[in-house]
Protein backbone atom coordinates (compact mmCIF):
# COMPACT_ATOMS: atom_id res chain seq x y z
CA UNK A 1 0.00 0.00 0.00
CA UNK A 2 1.11 3.44 -0.75
CA UNK A 3 -0.19 7.14 -0.96
CA UNK A 4 1.44 10.27 -2.68
CA UNK A 5 0.71 13.81 -3.11
CA UNK A 6 1.24 15.26 -6.64
CA UNK A 7 0.00 18.78 -7.22
CA UNK A 8 -1.09 20.25 -10.56
CA UNK A 9 1.98 22.20 -11.35
CA UNK A 10 5.61 20.43 -12.07
CA UNK A 11 7.73 22.75 -10.21
CA UNK A 12 5.17 23.00 -7.44
CA UNK A 13 5.64 27.69 -7.18
CA UNK A 14 2.80 29.25 -6.12
CA UNK A 15 2.22 32.44 -4.92
CA UNK A 16 0.36 33.51 -1.61
CA UNK A 17 -2.71 34.33 -3.51
CA UNK A 18 -2.95 31.60 -5.50
CA UNK A 19 -5.13 28.53 -4.92
CA UNK A 20 -3.47 25.07 -5.03
CA UNK A 21 -4.56 22.09 -6.71
CA UNK A 22 -3.40 18.20 -7.11
CA UNK A 23 -4.23 14.71 -6.31
CA UNK A 24 -4.15 11.89 -3.42
CA UNK A 25 -2.69 9.28 -5.40
CA UNK A 26 -3.09 5.65 -3.86
CA UNK A 27 -2.03 2.64 -5.08
CA UNK A 28 -3.58 -0.66 -3.11
CA UNK A 29 -3.63 -4.59 -3.36
CA UNK A 30 -7.10 -4.57 -1.92
CA UNK A 31 -9.93 -2.09 -1.26
CA UNK A 32 -10.08 -0.53 2.32
CA UNK A 33 -11.90 1.23 4.76
CA UNK A 34 -11.11 4.72 6.34
CA UNK A 35 -12.55 7.31 9.09
CA UNK A 36 -11.68 9.91 6.62
CA UNK A 37 -8.75 11.85 4.30
CA UNK A 38 -7.58 14.99 5.53
CA UNK A 39 -4.54 17.60 4.23
CA UNK A 40 -2.79 19.46 6.73
CA UNK A 41 -1.01 22.51 4.92
CA UNK A 42 1.88 24.24 7.72
CA UNK A 43 4.68 26.70 7.23
CA UNK A 44 6.75 27.82 9.75
CA UNK A 45 10.47 29.83 9.69
CA UNK A 46 12.82 27.38 11.91
CA UNK A 47 16.21 27.49 13.32
CA UNK A 48 18.10 24.06 11.97
CA UNK A 49 21.33 22.49 12.76
CA UNK A 50 23.92 21.88 10.31
CA UNK A 51 25.86 19.20 12.45
CA UNK A 52 29.64 20.15 13.14
CA UNK A 53 30.90 22.85 15.26
CA UNK A 54 27.85 24.96 16.54
CA UNK A 55 27.94 28.57 15.28
CA UNK A 56 26.28 31.66 16.54
CA UNK A 57 22.59 31.22 15.21
CA UNK A 58 22.78 27.30 15.83
CA UNK A 59 23.93 27.83 19.54
CA UNK A 60 20.13 29.41 19.62
CA UNK A 61 18.69 26.24 18.81
CA UNK A 62 15.66 25.11 21.30
CA UNK A 63 15.49 28.43 22.57
CA UNK A 64 14.01 30.56 19.81
CA UNK A 65 10.57 29.17 19.05
CA UNK A 66 9.70 28.46 15.27
CA UNK A 67 7.59 31.39 13.69
CA UNK A 68 4.14 29.54 12.20
CA UNK A 69 3.17 30.99 8.78
CA UNK A 70 0.70 28.61 8.21
CA UNK A 71 -1.39 26.21 9.69
CA UNK A 72 -4.93 24.40 8.21
CA UNK A 73 -6.36 21.65 7.73
CA UNK A 74 -8.69 20.72 4.71
CA UNK A 75 -11.01 17.40 4.64
CA UNK A 76 -10.71 16.25 1.24
CA UNK A 77 -12.89 12.97 2.02
CA UNK A 78 -15.30 11.50 4.72
CA UNK A 79 -15.08 8.12 6.34
CA UNK A 80 -15.45 5.66 3.39
CA UNK A 81 -14.05 2.99 1.55
CA UNK A 82 -10.94 3.51 -1.67
CA UNK A 83 -10.62 0.68 -4.07
CA UNK A 84 -8.15 -1.72 -4.81
CA UNK A 85 -5.44 -0.68 -7.53
CA UNK A 86 -4.75 3.20 -7.86
CA UNK A 87 -6.95 5.70 -7.19
CA UNK A 88 -6.55 9.59 -7.74
CA UNK A 89 -8.82 11.65 -5.15
CA UNK A 90 -8.37 15.49 -6.26
CA UNK A 91 -8.28 17.95 -3.84
CA UNK A 92 -7.93 22.26 -3.63
CA UNK A 93 -7.09 24.72 -1.06
CA UNK A 94 -6.20 28.54 -0.83
CA UNK A 95 -3.33 29.88 0.84
CA UNK A 96 -4.84 33.20 1.84
CA UNK A 97 -8.61 32.46 2.47
CA UNK A 98 -10.64 35.55 1.23
CA UNK A 99 -11.46 37.97 4.49
CA UNK A 100 -8.72 35.35 7.05
CA UNK A 101 -6.29 37.28 8.96
CA UNK A 102 -2.84 34.86 8.23
CA UNK A 103 -0.85 34.24 11.17
CA UNK A 104 2.37 35.91 9.57
CA UNK A 105 3.70 37.39 6.54
CA UNK A 106 4.01 34.77 3.37
CA UNK A 107 8.06 34.65 3.61
CA UNK A 108 9.74 33.21 0.58
CA UNK A 109 10.70 29.78 0.71
CA UNK A 110 14.51 29.40 2.07
CA UNK A 111 16.75 26.94 2.82
CA UNK A 112 20.14 28.43 4.29
CA UNK A 113 22.77 27.54 6.82
CA UNK A 114 20.70 27.74 10.15
CA UNK A 115 17.60 28.83 8.83
CA UNK A 116 14.90 27.55 6.69
CA UNK A 117 11.54 28.39 5.60
CA UNK A 118 9.67 25.44 4.11
CA UNK A 119 5.83 25.09 3.32
CA UNK A 120 4.55 21.52 3.41
CA UNK A 121 1.19 19.88 2.42
CA UNK A 122 1.06 16.49 4.54
CA UNK A 123 -1.53 14.06 3.62
CA UNK A 124 -3.49 11.56 6.71
CA UNK A 125 -5.70 8.46 5.87
CA UNK A 126 -7.22 7.89 9.10
CA UNK A 127 -8.31 4.06 8.96
CA UNK A 128 -8.67 3.14 12.95
CA UNK A 129 -7.28 1.93 15.95
CA UNK A 130 -6.63 -1.16 14.53
CA UNK A 131 -4.78 -0.45 11.29
CA UNK A 132 -1.73 2.10 11.03
CA UNK A 133 -2.47 5.18 9.30
CA UNK A 134 -1.44 6.10 5.45
CA UNK A 135 0.58 9.45 5.11
CA UNK A 136 2.40 11.29 2.54
CA UNK A 137 4.08 14.56 2.49
CA UNK A 138 5.19 17.45 0.13
CA UNK A 139 7.11 20.69 -0.01
CA UNK A 140 5.61 23.26 -2.30
CA UNK A 141 7.85 26.39 -3.17
CA UNK A 142 6.30 30.01 -2.54
CA UNK A 143 7.64 33.24 -4.18
CA UNK A 144 6.83 37.16 -3.55
CA UNK A 145 3.29 38.04 -4.94
CA UNK A 146 3.27 39.94 -8.09
CA UNK A 147 2.24 43.01 -6.60
CA UNK A 148 5.24 43.04 -4.78
CA UNK A 149 7.53 42.89 -7.78
CA UNK A 150 9.68 45.21 -9.44
CA UNK A 151 7.81 46.28 -12.71
CA UNK A 152 11.57 47.47 -14.31
CA UNK A 153 14.05 45.78 -14.15
CA UNK A 154 16.58 46.67 -11.20
CA UNK A 155 19.09 49.15 -11.38
CA UNK A 156 22.58 47.49 -10.85
CA UNK A 157 24.24 49.25 -7.94
CA UNK A 158 27.80 49.30 -7.88
CA UNK A 159 30.22 49.33 -4.91
CA UNK A 160 33.88 50.28 -4.59
CA UNK A 161 36.01 48.64 -3.09
CA UNK A 162 40.24 48.22 -2.22
CA UNK A 163 42.59 45.95 -0.06
CA UNK A 164 46.13 46.59 0.88
CA UNK A 165 48.25 44.76 3.17
CA UNK A 166 46.54 47.63 6.02
CA UNK A 167 43.16 46.21 5.71
CA UNK A 168 44.05 42.48 6.22
CA UNK A 169 43.31 40.94 9.24
CA UNK A 170 44.96 37.66 9.11
CA UNK A 171 49.03 36.84 8.75
CA UNK A 172 50.66 38.17 5.47
CA UNK A 173 54.27 37.42 4.00
CA UNK A 174 56.72 39.30 5.38
CA UNK A 175 57.12 40.19 1.67
CA UNK A 176 53.69 41.20 1.07
CA UNK A 177 54.03 43.11 4.71
CA UNK A 178 57.37 44.93 3.21
CA UNK A 179 56.93 45.37 -0.17
CA UNK A 180 52.83 45.98 0.26
CA UNK A 181 49.98 45.16 -2.37
CA UNK A 182 47.04 47.03 -3.68
CA UNK A 183 44.09 45.70 -5.26
CA UNK A 184 40.89 47.95 -6.09
CA UNK A 185 37.69 46.96 -7.83
CA UNK A 186 33.65 47.50 -7.59
CA UNK A 187 30.93 45.22 -7.64
CA UNK A 188 27.20 44.88 -8.13
CA UNK A 189 25.39 44.63 -4.75
CA UNK A 190 21.72 45.02 -6.29
CA UNK A 191 20.81 42.32 -8.64
CA UNK A 192 18.30 40.33 -9.42
CA UNK A 193 18.82 36.14 -8.25
CA UNK A 194 18.10 35.13 -11.97
CA UNK A 195 20.99 37.07 -12.90
CA UNK A 196 24.53 37.09 -13.00
CA UNK A 197 26.74 38.93 -10.02
CA UNK A 198 29.19 41.03 -11.98
CA UNK A 199 32.05 43.04 -10.61
CA UNK A 200 35.74 43.99 -11.94
CA UNK A 201 39.00 43.56 -9.60
CA UNK A 202 41.93 45.29 -10.96
CA UNK A 203 45.36 44.36 -9.39
CA UNK A 204 46.97 47.69 -9.16
CA UNK A 205 51.11 46.42 -7.67
CA UNK A 206 51.81 43.44 -5.78
CA UNK A 207 55.21 42.34 -4.37
CA UNK A 208 55.18 38.69 -4.76
CA UNK A 209 53.66 36.98 -7.72
CA UNK A 210 49.99 35.86 -8.30
CA UNK A 211 49.26 32.40 -9.03
CA UNK A 212 45.36 32.43 -8.73
CA UNK A 213 41.92 34.50 -7.44
CA UNK A 214 39.63 32.96 -5.42
CA UNK A 215 36.14 35.19 -5.00
CA UNK A 216 34.17 33.45 -2.61
CA UNK A 217 30.19 33.76 -2.22
CA UNK A 218 29.20 33.98 0.96
CA UNK A 219 25.59 33.58 2.58
CA UNK A 220 24.69 36.25 5.50
CA UNK A 221 21.81 34.41 7.61
CA UNK A 222 20.85 37.16 11.22
CA UNK A 223 18.09 36.59 13.80
CA UNK A 224 16.97 38.74 16.50
CA UNK A 225 18.03 38.07 20.12
CA UNK A 226 16.48 40.50 22.64
CA UNK A 227 18.15 43.35 21.57
CA UNK A 228 20.55 41.78 20.12
CA UNK A 229 21.32 40.94 16.21
CA UNK A 230 22.84 37.38 15.78
CA UNK A 231 24.88 36.82 12.31
CA UNK A 232 26.24 34.14 10.87
CA UNK A 233 27.88 33.72 7.08
CA UNK A 234 28.65 30.50 5.91
CA UNK A 235 30.16 30.19 1.95
CA UNK A 236 28.10 29.38 -1.07
CA UNK A 237 29.89 29.31 -3.96
CA UNK A 238 34.16 30.15 -4.87
CA UNK A 239 34.65 31.02 -8.23
CA UNK A 240 39.00 30.76 -9.31
CA UNK A 241 41.19 32.38 -11.86
CA UNK A 242 44.33 30.74 -12.54
CA UNK A 243 47.27 32.49 -13.70
CA UNK A 244 51.02 31.59 -14.85
CA UNK A 245 53.20 33.10 -12.19
CA UNK A 246 51.81 36.65 -13.01
CA UNK A 247 54.14 39.34 -11.53
CA UNK A 248 52.22 42.61 -11.21
CA UNK A 249 54.61 45.68 -11.45
CA UNK A 250 53.63 49.08 -9.96
CA UNK A 251 53.18 50.50 -13.29
CA UNK A 252 51.51 47.63 -14.76
CA UNK A 253 47.71 47.02 -13.64
CA UNK A 254 46.25 43.42 -14.13
CA UNK A 255 41.97 43.48 -14.60
CA UNK A 256 40.08 40.77 -14.12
Amino acid sequence: MSVEIKLSRSNRIYRPNELVEGKIVTKLSSSISHQGIRLNVNASVNLQVRGGSAGVIESFYGVIKPITILNKTVEVLKSGRISSGTTEIPFSFWLKDPGEKPLEKFYETYHGGDISIQYLASVDISRGYLHKSLSATVEFIIESEKENLPEKPISPEMVIFYMTQDTQRHSLLPELKSGGFRVSGKVCTLCSLSDPIEGELTIESSAVPIQSIEIHLLRLESILVGEKIATESSLIQTTQSLFHRVQSHPRNNLSV
